[in-house]
């Protein structure tokens, strides 16, 4: 996908109102990559890239476009469906990428392209009103937190009594565009000679960390020389920091126990000759870590087992490192994944750190002693980091937690050049 992807104004409304679709089942709770996989399934023919923006962009904003449909409709509750479409709309004419009567045109065709040909005229309106009455709506806005801040209330409070220094830009950047890091294959490539054919190919990108290359501006996957040759992956600058805090040695045995998609895995198998396993819970899933394993030439065990569950897959000999990417609130890499701000609640929060903790004890039982666990989430709420690995380590005489190399912070909070994440680097006494 390009920074700026687009369409001709005749076929917006195409877009708009295959976006409109997913976005009010995101809204009503659905996970947006499901519900862009069911628009493919059923047909859609709106450009992908475009859809992609149009989508994202829009769940960004959580909070302002509804307030700006609140505001500016008289009535209490409107249709799900062309609400969505007044939301994607504003997305579009906050863009700038379309003339302002063209977005309004294209927004009004669309109610006939979802079949809510009452709602045009209401659209019309709304719209030609919120052009009109933009200075003054904005400026309302600002007392809405939800709409300045364009997250839910309670998270915002929660990054407030966390990060009282930090939490405006730890909003700010859940708002904006992820960027495009790859991480070299040191056993094809080299990151100097990667980063020069990223320059023939009119690619521009910097060195970022032992082998990664932050891309200027996002690219589809087929322009990047060497992807399909397995050359390069993406992935996270932060995302990469895991393997550097795993202390690797050849031949040992290395446990990733939630691996899917395959990325930390793989860098691990790029990184050293070691014996990996790799789980995960999902069958799909691991299928995925495969298919990458495959594209880049590396070789390790995976298996579709509970990490939990260690009677079904360990045969009893021990790991000498563990890595436990767990499931979590994801609220470090909001920006890559938008849904999250509409479909968390504050209560998922407790329930990813009981969940945490039930694996970091099973996964505990598998590491030898004087073997390393790195704990890791791209979560920023202390409850689901700091508080469960202090949780842990109450009244554990075999566990001891240790600094990261080079004095690197335990939470990495989300910026230009990365995503949010949190490690914990815990040792098994002898």
């Amino acid at each position: 996908m390009s920074a700026e992807p687009s369409v001709p104004g005749a076929m917006l409304a195409n877009v708009l109102q295959a976006a409109a679709r997913i976005v009010a089942r995101v809204a009503a709770g659905k996970s947006l990559s499901a519900e862009m996989e069911r628009a493919v399934d059923e047909g859609c023919t709106a450009p992908r890239a475009a859809l992609i923006d149009v989508t994202h962009g829009t769940l960004r904003r959580y909070g302002r476009s509804q307030a700006i449909v609140r505001s500016l409709s008289r009535q209490d509750r409107g249709d799900a469906l062309v609400e969505a479409l007044l939301w994607c709309a504003l997305y579009v004419l906050d863009s700038g990428r379309h003339a302002q009567y063209t977005v309004v045109d294209q927004a009004v065709r669309a109610c006939g392209l979802l079949e809510k040909w009452p709602a045009k005229g209401f659209v019309n309106a709304l719209l030609r009103r919120f052009l009109r009455e933009r200075k003054l709506i904005e400026a309302r806005l600002q007392d809405d937190v939800q709409a300045r801040y364009q997250h839910p209330a309670w998270w915002i409070d929660a990054l407030r009594a966390a990060y009282p220094a930090d939490w405006e830009r730890v909003l700010e950047a859940g708002n904006g565009r992820p960027p495009m890091c790859l991480r070299v294959n040191r056993r094809r490539a080299e990151p100097q000679a990667m980063l020069e054919r990223l320059a023939a190919a009119e690619l521009a990108a910097e060195r970022l960390g032992p082998v990664g290359l932050l891309l200027a501006r996002p690219v589809p996957v087929d322009r990047l020389p060497g992807f399909a040759q397995g050359d390069v992956s993406v992935q996270d600058a932060g995302a990469q920091r895991a393997v550097d805090y795993l202390d690797l040695q050849r031949g040992m045995r290395v446990l990733d126990a939630c691996a899917a998609p395959g990325g930390k895995s793989a860098h691990i198998l790029e990184t050293a000759d070691v014996a990996l396993t790799a789980l995960d819970l999902d069958d799909l899933r691991c299928r995925r870590i495969e298919q990458n394993f495959q594209r880049l030439g590396l070789t390790g065990r995976v298996i579709n087992a509970d990490c939990r569950a260690t009677a079904s897959w360990w045969d009893g000999q021990g790991f000498d490192r563990v890595l436990a990417d767990v499931p979590c609130s994801a609220s470090g890499v909001a920006r890559r994944h938008p849904d999250i701000k509409w479909i968390r609640r504050p209560d998922d929060i407790p329930a990813f750190a009981a969940r945490q903790a039930q694996i970091l004890e099973a996964l505990w039982r598998v590491l030898v002693p004087g073997g390393k666990l790195l704990y890791v989430t791209c979560s920023v709420f202390p409850q689901e980091n700091d508080a469960v690995i202090e949780l842990f380590l109450r009244d554990r005489a075999d566990a001891q937690r240790l600094d990261l190399p080079a004095g690197s912070p335990a939470q990495c909070l989300p910026e230009a050049r990365h995503d949010g994440f949190f490690f914990a680097l815990l040792a098994k006494r002898n």
